[in-house]
């Protein structure tokens, strides 16, 4: 453990004459050392009208308390003072919290790891009660050591911080106080500070460019060396932030830093954070790098004429190769992490020329890596990929490569040697990948066929009709029929952006086999999933479909053994009523539910109740009145008292939609009689709902 981490726990209340909060802050006085004592009346007993005077702290009390809390051996006492910090600045004033507070706070800063948290997060805040952003600089000091110590989450805090603080500080404080601290921590030996000079000098670059240009210099030279620092975790730190630098120097000195800076510099860095001799935590971070320079790069493209140089076009090929690398890397987590990033990639690149060439055949590497977890990742971004307006080669039939072997389209890139594809056909980016969803189909991991079932649909606005019904349904109709259950629940589930191309016609008869079986999933999960699609189904299949092969079956799960299942589909019902309307309600669903009430089950009796009373809500009133609410009242006699409570419970939210008539004449009389019921629970709710129901309707006049 770092030697600075280590406390003296045991001499935190034996304060010497220098500590600086030894005289109590707030009124200069030594801090009170007992609580008064009661005056004992002269029979020995306490008074009694001291007992009963509330003790009232004055903020001048609760920050001298907070201090205490900061020396006290309980650890959670000094965490909650630590988070108060802000205060007790306030309550002493600017010059004493420059002055006294913020060294007493430093000197304490050997504490646990918990404390430390807390303090870094408070110093961010500290700034108005310093004096204001002139006075900010006082903080640096205690920031400073809380970026260097061993606990990451604290540094992460301390990060924050500082980054608060830095947007507010002055101009000449931010070139002077506030970039000699960055080169400090840049310099020092303990790598955690190296770690977090890392951090702060990428977001720093672009200011202090503005303010003085041989301090940015400087700073990017220690970042620089930085990249290439003998320690791991700082090389890994730093191939996070290399992108954001990037940017940022591109920003303040404009395109020309491509071919000066970028060239001379970063580019070397991006090379040796990419190479086979870093660790797997280092090159993780190449495929981020990557699409921050084909961000910048396709900036230019986007918003100036003047299309790329041959310089920088020489650039663009030797970072291009970087990104392709990784699909071949020997790590799966670089490659999982190059194919759950490869959108980002694409809309990167996507405007510059010949890119797409060679990033889209390594797109269809990633679909068919050996990981099933890489293969997952580069499925679930197929429908993002494929929006890429610019149109490749039709794909050739040639043998896969192997694991190990050089992606082919490596000697190929931006048009070098490329003569035979650039002259043989090409088609879009969609037309060229809605090839590989058939073999995905195929594919032996149920979770790339699942994570395909949830992309596949979105391929069909982009292929339009034509396409979609000749490439695109085979595959879908392929997954209706998948073993595994995921797979068809999530292609039901993403159904809509196909129907609204082509429909769900060609679909239907495929789509009932799949909702009949996962309807009778052994997983309640699946079945609860399935039900909550019903309402969208429904609207898709029509009301004539649906009340011909479904509605049966969404009155089956009310009798469902899984109390979840059971509510789902009242719930279901409820949103069916309201789609097709009251008239298709009281023909397809009432009269089984109206059965259900007698059923030999409480439970199936329950249901249908609850059933009844959320339908009743989406009928129109007149309807929810002649025919609903009679078979909700009949079940207020129930033999079974959960039954009868429930009927209370249901009638609060079914009598607004009665109508005031209805509440005086059939549903209070109801209630009247249940708030006489043998049981207790059955009277507690009847007089709840009668009460809720009195205050509803008090202002209405009584129907004639």
């Amino acid at each position: 453990m770092d030697a600075r981490k280590q406390p003296e726990k045991n001499n935190k209340n034996n304060n010497n004459n220098n500590d600086p909060m030894e005289i109590d802050p707030i009124d200069d006085g030594p801090p009170p050392t007992a609580a008064p004592t009661p005056v004992a009346s002269a029979g020995g007993a306490t008074s009694a009208a001291f007992l009963l005077t509330p003790i009232v702290m004055t903020k001048e009390e609760e920050a001298r308390e907070a201090i205490e809390s900061l020396r006290a051996d309980d650890m959670a006492q000094r965490v909650t003072a630590a988070h108060r910090l802000s205060a007790i600045a306030t309550v002493l004033g600017p010059e004493r919290t420059r002055a006294e507070l913020i060294p007493f706070v430093t000197d304490g800063l050997d504490d646990e790891d918990e404390v430390l948290i807390a303090i870094s997060m408070s110093l961010g805040s500290l700034v108005p009660a310093v004096g204001g952003a002139a006075h900010a600089h006082v903080l640096l000091r205690p920031l400073e050591f809380l970026l260097t110590v061993e606990e990451a989450s604290v540094r992460e805090r301390a990060s924050e911080s500082t980054y608060q603080m830095a947007h507010i500080l002055p101009d000449n404080t931010f070139a002077e106080d506030y970039a000699n601290m960055l080169g400090r921590l840049a310099r020092k030996e303990w790598f955690t500070a190296r770690m977090s000079a890392t951090r702060l000098i990428a977001a720093a670059y672009a200011r202090l460019y503005d303010l003085k240009q041989e301090v940015a210099t400087d700073l990017l030279q220690a970042f620089c060396a930085l990249c290439r620092d003998d320690t791991p975790m700082v090389r890994r730190v730093a191939a996070q932030h290399l992108g954001t630098l990037l940017q940022a120097v591109v920003q303040v000195q404009g395109r020309s830093a491509l071919t000066t800076v970028v060239a001379t510099q970063l580019l070397p860095l991006y090379e040796f954070l990419a190479s086979q001799d870093q660790p797997d935590s280092v090159r993780l971070q190449t495929t981020e790098n990557c699409v921050a320079f084909g961000q910048v790069m396709s900036q230019f493209v986007r918003n100036d004429t003047i299309a790329l140089t041959s310089s920088e076009l020489d650039l663009l090929r030797q970072v291009l190769p970087l990104v392709l690398a990784t699909i071949d890397d020997r790590s799966w987590r670089v490659r999982w992490t190059a194919a759950a990033k490869f959108a980002a990639v694409v809309q990167a690149y996507d405007v510059l020329p010949d890119v797409m060439d060679s990033l889209v055949p390594s797109y269809e590497r990633l679909l068919q890596d050996p990981e099933a977890e890489v293969r997952t990742a580069a499925t679930l971004n197929l429908a993002h990929v494929a929006q890429c307006q610019a149109t490749v080669p039709r794909p050739q039939n040639r043998p896969t490569p192997q694991e190990g072997e050089a992606p082919t389209t490596d000697d190929n890139l931006l048009g070098a040697n490329n003569n035979n594809n650039n002259n043989g056909p090409r088609v879009t980016v969609a037309e060229r990948l809605v090839k590989r969803v058939t073999s995905l189909t195929e594919d032996e991991s149920e979770h790339v066929r699942a994570a395909l079932a949830m992309v596949a649909t979105e391929l069909a606005p982009i292929l339009g009709r034509e396409a979609t019904i000749s490439h695109l349904v085979p595959p879908v109709l392929l997954l209706l029929r998948d073993a595994a259950s995921e797979v068809r629940l999530n292609l039901i589930a993403s159904l809509s952006a196909l129907n609204e191309v082509i429909g769900v016609d060609l679909l239907s008869q495929s789509l009932l086999p799949a909702i009949l079986d996962l309807a009778q999933d052994g997983k309640w999960r699946i079945r609860l999933s399935i039900i909550q699609q019903i309402p969208l189904l429904a609207d898709h299949l029509g009301r004539d479909f649906f009340t011909e092969r479904l509605a049966s079956l969404c009155v089956g799960w009310l009798g469902d053994d899984i109390a979840t299942i059971r509510h789902a589909a009242a719930v279901n019902l409820k949103e069916l009523t309201a789609l097709f309307g009251t008239e298709w309600t009281m023909s397809a669903l009432i009269p089984p539910i109206a059965d259900m009430r007698h059923h030999e089950s409480y439970l199936r009796r329950l249901t249908a109740l609850e059933a009844c009373a959320l339908m009743s809500t989406k009928m129109d009133p007149d309807t929810a009145r002649l025919h609903a609410l009679p078979l909700v009242l009949e079940m207020a006699t129930d033999a079974v008292p959960n039954i009868r409570f429930n009927v209370a419970k249901e009638l609060e939210k079914m009598a607004p939609v009665c109508g005031v008539q209805a509440y005086e004449t059939q549903i209070l009389p109801v209630l009247t009689m249940l708030m006489e019921d043998d049981d207790r629970d059955v009277r507690y709710y009847a007089e709840k709902t009668a009460t809720a129901l009195d205050e509803v309707f008090a202002d209405e006049p009584v129907e004639t």
